[in-house]
C-alpha cells in the first residue's frame, strides 16, 4: 500500500484531549508549526451538544456515543497471568472518549490537586514507617518531581480550566473554609467554590461532629462567568445534571472544547486532523530519534507525518500501546520485574453507602459538575498508618452529581430487583436518598501490567493491548477500614436506613467504576523503573514525549484529571524553556 507523506512540521501531537490541546496551544503560541492527530470525529459544542438532545441518557451514557468504538479497537482483560485474556466488548468499568476533545468532554469536573506526599510516596513512607511498610510485590515509586516543583503548573491549569474552590493553604497559612490538608498554594482558586447542597449540609454536620473538617470539593464547572488564561469565555453552570458521561450544553463545563480549542483554532501555525488513527511512532536508522508518526486516515489511507518533536498525548492505554507497537523502550516482564513499558498500571478504588431518610426530601435533578462536600482527613499521610496494615488513603465525600434517572435509582437492601415492589421502592426513595462515597488510592504491583495481546487484533490487524489486573489485598484492607469510618459518619446522620455496597473480591470490567486508568509509561528519576523522565521525555528517544495518565507511577486518591492537566503544562514548559534550546538532547 502506498504511503502518503505530509509536509514536515515542528511538532506532531497525537490526541486532542486535556493533554493534547494544551500541548498544541503552548507550542503553537511559541511559534512552532503543530499538527494534532485525533482518531475520533470533529465535534462542535454549539451544534452537537444542544438542548434537549444532550440530556439523552440512552445515547450518551448507555449507547456510548462519545466513547471509544470497541468494534474497531478494544483491550483484552484478565485477572492474572494464568488466565486467557478476553476482549472487552462493551464499555463498563471505564469509558475512554473518542472525539476531538477526548475523554474530558464527558468528565465529571473533579479538579483536585494531589497531596505533596503523593509525589514522594515511596521515600516519605519508608522514612516514616520503615523499609517493610510496602507489600513485597508493590512497585509504587516516587514521581521524580516534588509538589513544589509542579505547584505553578497546577495553578496554570486551574486558570485555564476555571476551577472553583476555596484555598485551604495559602503559602503555608491554613485558611478557613478550605481543605486544611492540601499542599501550599501560591494563590486562590480563579473561581469561588460551589454552593453547599442540603445533602452536603447533612454530611458536613455529621463529619464536623466526628472532628473532621468539611470543605467544598474543587470543580471545573463554572461557578460564575469566567474568562480563562487563553481569553476564552465560559458561562456559569446551571447545575442541571447530566454532567459525567455527557457533554455540556451550556459551555460551562471546562474541557478542551470549551477552554482551549476556541483559542487554538486561531493559531496560524496549528492544524487539527480528526479521524486519523496513529498506529506507529517512526524512528531513524539509529532508533534513537523519532522522525514522525504513521496513521490511517478516514479513507483508510496510510499517511506519514514527519516532525522534529513527537508528543503522545492519548489515553493511558493508547500511549502504552503505541510505544509497544513501535518497539520503543523495553517491554515490562512481570516474571523478571525488568522493563518499563507497561509497568506500574493502576486504577482507582472506591465504595459508597446509600443513605435513606423518611423525613427528608431532596431534588436529585439539581447538581452536576462535581458539587461535592468532602473531607481529606483520611487521605495520604494525614492519617497515621503504622498500625493499619495498608498503604494508601481516600477522600470521603457527599456529591450531588445531578440525576441520570436510568442508572441512578438507589433502593434499600432487600428490595426485589424487578416488578411492582421494585417500582414502588424506586418511587418512594428517589427523593429521599443521599450517598456517602469513598474515593481511594490504588498502588501498583508487579503482576499488574499492560502488554500486547498475542491472540486478538484490531481492525487494522495490529495486536490489542492486554490488561492484567485484579484487586490487591492492600486495597481491600484499605476499603474495609474506610467503610468502617463512613459507617460512623452515616450513623451520626440518623437515617431511616442505609446500606453499603460490598467490597469486590475480584476486579471485573462489567460495572462502571471510574475512567481513571493510570500508568504503563511511568515517569521517574531512574530509567530502570520509568519509561520517561521527570519532564515526560522518553529516556530512549529525546525528541519523543509521552504525557498523560500513563505517566502516573501509581494512583493517589484525589482523581487524576487535574494532575494530568498539570503535567501537560509542566511538559510544555519544559519543551519550550529547556528542550528547544538544546534540541535532541536529554533534559535533566
Amino acid at each position: 500500500m502506498t504511503t502518503t507523506k505530509m509536509k514536515h512540521v515542528d511538532a506532531v501531537v497525537v490526541g486532542s484531549g486535556v493533554v493534547g490541546s494544551i500541548m498544541c496551544m503552548e507550542l503553537a503560541n511559541a511559534g512552532l508549526s503543530v499538527v494534532c492527530l485525533e482518531r475520533g470525529r470533529m465535534s462542535d459544542p454549539q451544534k452537537d451538544f444542544t438542548m434537549p438532545y444532550v440530556h439523552d441518557e440512552l445515547k450518551y451514557d448507555r449507547h456510548s456515543d462519545i466513547f471509544q468504538n470497541l468494534s474497531r479497537e478494544t483491550i483484552t482483560v484478565r485477572n492474572n497471568m494464568g488466565e486467557m485474556a478476553l476482549p472487552m466488548r462493551e464499555l463498563g468499568s471505564f469509558k475512554p472518549g473518542e472525539l476531538v476533545g477526548g475523554t474530558a468532554v464527558h468528565w465529571g469536573t473533579n479538579a483536585r490537586r494531589f497531596l505533596p506526599h503523593d509525589f514522594e510516596l515511596r521515600s516519605q513512607s519508608e522514612a516514616r514507617y520503615g523499609k517493610d511498610y510496602f507489600p513485597q510485590d508493590c512497585t509504587s515509586q516516587d514521581w521524580g518531581v516534588t509538589y513544589d516543583d509542579v505547584e505553578p503548573y497546577y495553578d496554570m491549569f486551574e486558570h485555564i480550566y476555571g476551577v472553583g474552590g476555596k484555598a485551604g493553604n495559602l503559602d503555608g497559612q491554613i485558611q478557613p473554609g478550605g481543605n486544611p490538608h492540601e499542599g501550599p498554594r501560591s494563590r486562590e482558586y480563579p473561581n469561588p467554590p460551589t454552593r453547599r447542597t442540603p445533602q452536603g449540609e447533612i454530611f458536613a454536620k455529621a463529619v464536623s461532629e466526628l472532628g473532621y473538617t468539611p470543605f467544598q470539593g474543587p470543580a471545573a464547572a463554572m461557578t460564575q462567568e469566567y474568562t480563562n488564561l487563553y481569553k476564552v469565555h465560559l458561562g456559569e453552570c446551571q447545575r442541571g445534571g447530566f454532567c459525567s458521561s455527557h457533554a455540556c450544553s451550556q459551555g460551562a463545563k471546562a474541557n478542551p472544547l470549551t477552554t482551549v480549542m476556541p483559542a487554538l483554532y486561531k493559531q496560524p501555525t496549528f492544524e487539527m486532523r480528526p479521524l486519523c488513527n496513529v498506529i506507529k511512532v517512526n524512528t531513524d536508522s539509529t532508533g534513537k530519534k523519532a522522525t514522525g508518526v504513521t496513521y490511517i486516515d478516514a479513507r483508510g489511507n496510510t499517511v506519514e507525518q514527519t516532525a522534529d518533536i513527537v508528543i503522545l498525548a492519548t489515553y493511558c492505554f493508547n500511549n502504552t500501546r503505541l510505544l509497544l507497537l513501535s518497539d520503543i523502550g523495553t517491554p515490562y516482564d512481570p516474571t523478571t520485574g525488568k522493563g518499563v513499558v507497561g509497568r506500574n498500571y493502576s486504577y482507582q478504588t472506591g465504595g459508597r453507602i446509600h443513605v435513606f431518610f423518611d423525613d427528608k426530601e431532596f431534588n436529585p435533578f439539581i447538581g452536576g459538575g462535581m458539587v461535592n462536600t468532602s473531607i481529606d482527613d483520611l487521605n495520604g499521610d494525614v492519617i497515621d498508618r503504622s498500625g493499619l496494615g495498608f498503604v494508601g488513603g481516600a477522600y470521603i465525600g457527599c456529591a450531588q452529581p445531578g440525576a441520570t434517572p436510568i442508572k441512578s435509582k438507589p433502593v434499600p437492601h432487600g428490595t426485589p430487583r424487578w416488578g411492582a415492589a421494585w417500582k414502588k421502592a424506586v418511587a418512594e426513595n428517589y427523593h429521599h436518598c443521599l450517598t456517602v462515597s469513598i474515593h481511594g488510592s490504588c498502588q501498583s504491583y508487579r503482576g499488574h501490567y499492560l502488554d500486547l495481546d498475542p491472540t486478538y487484533k484490531d481492525a487494522n490487524g495490529l495486536p490489542l493491548l492486554r490488561m492484567t489486573y485484579d484487586w490487591h489485598q492492600n486495597e481491600q484492607k484499605m476499603l474495609k477500614w474506610m467503610y468502617e469510618k463512613i459507617t460512623q459518619i452515616v450513623k451520626v446522620m440518623n437515617p431511616s436506613k442505609y446500606h453499603a455496597h460490598p467490597i469486590a473480591s475480584k476486579y471485573s470490567i462489567v460495572p462502571y467504576q471510574s475512567t481513571h486508568n493510570m500508568g504503563g509509561v511511568a515517569m521517574g528519576a531512574d530509567p530502570a523503573t520509568s519509561a520517561v523522565n521527570k519532564h515526560l521525555q522518553s529516556w530512549d528517544i529525546p525528541n519523543l514525549f509521552v504525557v498523560g495518565g500513563s505517566a502516573f507511577p501509581q494512583n493517589p486518591a484525589q482523581g487524576p484529571t487535574e494532575t494530568i492537566g498539570m503535567l501537560a503544562c509542566w511538559a510544555a514548559d519544559g519543551i519550550k524553556d529547556i528542550y528547544l534550546k538544546r534540541p535532541g538532547q536529554s533534559m535533566v
